[in-house]
C-alpha cells in the first residue's frame, strides 16, 4: 500500500458503536457495538479486489464501510462507491470515509439492491464486488439479533444479489464475491447467463478441513474457460491465530491475485 491517507478520530462516539482498526492500523473503523460487525470476509473481499488504475468499483451492500475502504486503501488509483439501504449502516460510512480522508475517492449511495440498479442513475462500473447475506430462508437459520438480521438474511435470496451485480458492472468488467462454499453451484449457475471467465478461490479453516467460504470472480461477457485457483488456508493445524500468508492479508502487506 502506498499513499495512505491521514486518519482522523471519529466525533461524538456512541455506546452503540466501536472503533476499530483495520489493515495494521491504516483504516480507523467505526461500526455497531451489537449488529452485524465487519470480520474476516470483509477483510479476503477487499484483498481480493484487483481493480487497476483509474477503475470505477462499487461495493453492494456497503454497511459501514469495511471491505469498501480497505480497497480503497489498498487501491490508491481507483474511485470506489458503496451502495446501502440501512440508515444506520449509511451514516456510520459517511462518517467512515471522511475520518479516514477518502471523501476524494470514496461515496456511499443509499439505494437498495433489490431495485434496479438503473434507478440509481450511474453508468456500470468497471467492477463491482459484495459479501452478499449468507441466508436467503428465514427457516434455516437461527433467529439473530435483530441489528444483524439484515446482514445475515438476503431479501430476494442470492438471485438478487448477483443480478444487481451483473446490472451494475460494464461488459468485460468484474463481479467477485465471497460467500458460503456450500452455495458455490448456486453461484455458478446464476452468472453463468451473463457472465464467463471465472475464477474460484476456496478458503478452508484448516488445510485438513473442507472450505467454508469461496471467492468467485467473473467477467462479464467473459469466455475462457473457469479456473480453481490455489485455496487460502486460514490456520495452521495448531499454535498462531492466523498461517503466515492470512495475517499478511489482514495487515495489508498481501493481496490475493487472480490468474
Amino acid at each position: 500500500m502506498a499513499d495512505i491517507p491521514p486518519v482522523s478520530a471519529l466525533s461524538d462516539p456512541s455506546p452503540e458503536t466501536t472503533e476499530d482498526w483495520l489493515l495494521d492500523g491504516a483504516i480507523l473503523l467505526r461500526q455497531s457495538a451489537r449488529g452485524y460487525r465487519a470480520g474476516l470476509d470483509a477483510a479476503l473481499l477487499a484483498a481480493a479486489c484487483d481493480a487497476g488504475a483509474a477503475a470505477r468499483v462499487l461495493e453492494a451492500g456497503c454497511g459501514p464501510g469495511a471491505a469498501l475502504l480497505a480497497a480503497a486503501v489498498r487501491r490508491v488509483d481507483a474511485v470506489f462507491a458503496g451502495v446501502e439501504r440501512d440508515p444506520a449502516a449509511i451514516t456510520l460510512a459517511r462518517a467512515n470515509v471522511a475520518a479516514n480522508g477518502l471523501s476524494a475517492r470514496v461515496e456511499i449511495v443509499e439505494a437498495d439492491i433489490g431495485q434496479p440498479f438503473s434507478r440509481l442513475g450511474l453508468k456500470p462500473f468497471d467492477a463491482v464486488m459484495a459479501n452478499p447475506p449468507f441466508f436467503d430462508d428465514p427457516g434455516a437459520l437461527r433467529a439473530p439479533h435483530p441489528a444483524k438480521t439484515e446482514a445475515w438474511m438476503a431479501e430476494g435470496g442470492l438471485a438478487a444479489w448477483i443480478g444487481f451485480m451483473v446490472k451494475a458492472v460494464r461488459e468485460g468488467g468484474t463481479i467477485t464475491l465471497i460467500h458460503r462454499a456450500d452455495r458455490l453451484g448456486d453461484i455458478l449457475a446464476l452468472l453463468a447467463a451473463k457472465c464467463g471467465s471465472l475464477q474460484i478461490r476456496p478458503i478452508h479453516p484448516r488445510a485438513d478441513a473442507p472450505a467454508k467460504r469461496v471467492l468467485v470472480r467473473a467477467i462479464k461477457t467473459g469466455k475462457a474457460p473457469l479456473r480453481i485457483l490455489p485455496a487460502l488456508v486460514l490456520h495452521p493445524a495448531e499454535g498462531a491465530k492466523h498461517t503466515p500468508e492470512t495475517e499478511a492479508i489482514l495487515r495489508g502487506r498481501a493481496a490475493l491475485p487472480w490468474a
